[in-house]
C-alpha cells in the first residue's frame, strides 16, 4: 500500500508533533511506502527514514497553501501512484484521485467560546477568518471518504456539527523518544527554573494564544499566593508574552498588562520556546501541570506531563477528562477562584499529588504512535477493500 500524507499544515504545535510522531512508525511498516508533502523547515529535521519519500513545497500563506492542495496535490498523488491520501491539516482535497482520510483536529471552528472570546477582544478580522475557515473545514468532512478525530469527545462534537460519521483514533506518544535526550537545558532556562527551589512550581506548555485561556490562569496566581501564605508560587510558561514572539497573529499584550497589574511579574516566568527534545527536563523540574484551555481536541502536553510524573489540574472539558481520567482534577474553565482552589489542594497534599501522578504514569501508557499508525493503516485498508467490493 502506498500512502500519500499531506503534512503541509504542520508548521507549529500539534501538527509538528503529529508528523514527528508518525514518521518513525510508518518507516518500519512492511509493505507500506509513504510519500509526505511538507515544508522545507520540517523536512530538515526528519532525516532519511526507510520507505518514506518527501516532497518539499513552500507554503507562504494559508490561501496559497489551500490552492496548492486543491490543484497540485491531485497531480502529485497520481504521479506517485499512491493508493490512499491522508490529509492531516483539517482541510481535505475536493477531488482526490484516491480514497481520502481527513484528520480533523481544530476545535476553533466549532467552539462558541472562541467565537465569543474573539468578539470580546474586538478581533473582528480573526473572527471572520475563523468563520470562513470553518466553512471549508465543514465541507472538507463531506469531501473526505473518512474523517478521523484525535479523541472520542471531539469526534462527537464533529458529528453534531456536520451530521456525519467521524472515527476517533487517539494521537500517540513515544515514551522512549521523549525522554531519550540527555542534554541539559540551556543555562538561561535552567537558572530560571532553579531560582526558587522551595516554591510551588507550576508549568503550562503552550505558545500564547487566546483559546488556551492564559488570562484565567494569570488571575489565579495571586489567589493561590494568598492561600499558600509564605510559600511562593511560580508559574513557568514555555512562551513569551511579547508581541511577535509566538506563532500566529494572537496578541499577548493584554496578558502582559495583566501580569503587571496583578503584581505577579516575579511569579510568572517566561521561559520562551524550549526545544522539544529537552522539554521533559522542564516537566520534571516542576510539581503540577496546569491547563486552563477552554477548547481542545487532544492536548499532547497532557500526555507528556502525565508521563513525566506530574499531577494535572485542568479545565473541566470533556476532552481533558477523556485524556487524563483519574490523573487529573478539574475546574470551571473561566473561574480563577476554582483553578486556585484545585491547585492549592493538590499542592498541600503530597499523598494526593503522588496518587494523581501514579495514575498519570499509567494513563500515559495508553497512548502510542505505533498503535495510532496501525489503526490508521487498518482504516486505509478498509477503504481500499470497500472500493474493490
Amino acid at each position: 500500500m502506498h500512502l500519500f500524507l499531506n503534512g503541509l499544515a504542520a508548521t507549529a504545535g500539534a501538527g509538528l508533533t503529529y508528523i514527528r510522531g508518525v514518521v518513525p512508525h510508518l518507516s518500519c511498516q512492511a509493505g507500506i511506502h509513504t510519500t509526505i508533502a511538507l515544508t522545507s523547515a520540517l523536512r530538515s529535521e526528519l532525516g532519511d527514514p526507510a520507505n518514506i519519500s518527501f516532497i518539499e513545497i513552500q507554503t507562504p500563506h494559508l490561501l496559497r497553501r489551500y490552492w496548492q492542495e486543491q490543484t497540485e496535490l491531485p497531480r502529485l498523488i497520481r504521479r506517485r501512484g499512491a493508493d490512499i491520501l491522508i490529509s492531516a491539516g483539517n482541510f481535505s482535497v475536493r477531488n482526490s484521485p484516491v480514497p481520502q482520510i481527513l484528520l480533523s483536529g481544530n476545535s476553533l471552528y466549532t467552539s462558541s467560546d472562541f467565537s465569543r472570546d474573539l468578539r470580546q477582544r474586538r478581533e473582528h478580522r480573526l473572527w471572520l477568518d475563523t468563520r470562513v475557515r470553518g466553512v471549508f473545514a465543514k465541507r472538507s468532512i463531506s469531501w473526505a471518504d473518512c474523517t478521523v478525530a484525535p479523541s472520542r469527545a471531539f469526534a462527537e462534537e464533529l458529528r453534531r456539527w456536520t451530521g456525519r460519521e467521524v472515527t476517533s483514533i487517539y494521537h500517540g506518544f513515544d515514551h522512549s523518544a521523549f525522554f531519550s535526550d540527555e542534554s541539559q537545558l540551556p543555562d538561561e532556562i535552567a537558572q530560571k527554573i532553579a531560582s526558587d527551589p522551595d516554591a510551588l512550581r507550576l508549568v503550562f506548555v503552550s505558545h500564547y494564544n487566546y483559546y488556551r485561556n492564559f488570562e484565567t490562569l494569570l488571575r489565579a496566581v495571586p489567589l493561590m499566593q494568598r492561600r499558600l501564605g509564605k510559600r511562593k508560587v511560580k508559574l513557568f510558561l514555555t512562551c513569551r508574552l511579547t508581541a511577535g514572539a509566538n506563532p500566529g497573529t494572537y496578541r499577548p499584550e493584554t496578558a502582559a498588562a495583566l501580569v503587571r497589574s496583578l503584581g505577579i511579574a516575579d511569579q510568572v516566568v517566561e521561559l520562551g520556546t524550549v526545544p522539544y527534545r529537552q522539554l521533559h527536563n522542564v516537566y520534571r523540574a516542576c510539581q503540577i501541570y496546569v491547563t486552563p484551555a477552554y477548547t481542545e481536541t487532544f492536548a499532547h502536553p497532557l500526555v507528556e506531563a502525565m508521563a513525566s510524573g506530574l499531577p494535572v489540574v485542568a479545565s473541566d472539558l470533556a476532552v481533558h477528562k477523556e485524556i487524563c481520567g483519574d490523573a487529573g482534577v478539574y475546574f470551571s474553565p473561566f473561574s480563577p477562584e476554582d483553578l486556585a482552589e484545585q491547585v492549592c489542594q493538590v499542592g498541600a497534599c503530597p499523598d494526593r499529588a503522588e496518587n494523581l501522578a501514579a495514575c498519570g504514569r499509567r494513563r500515559s501508557l495508553d497512548f502510542s504512535w505505533k498503535r495510532h499508525v496501525q489503526e490508521m493503516l487498518s482504516v486505509s485498508a478498509s477503504l481500499l477493500d470497500s472500493i474493490k467490493k
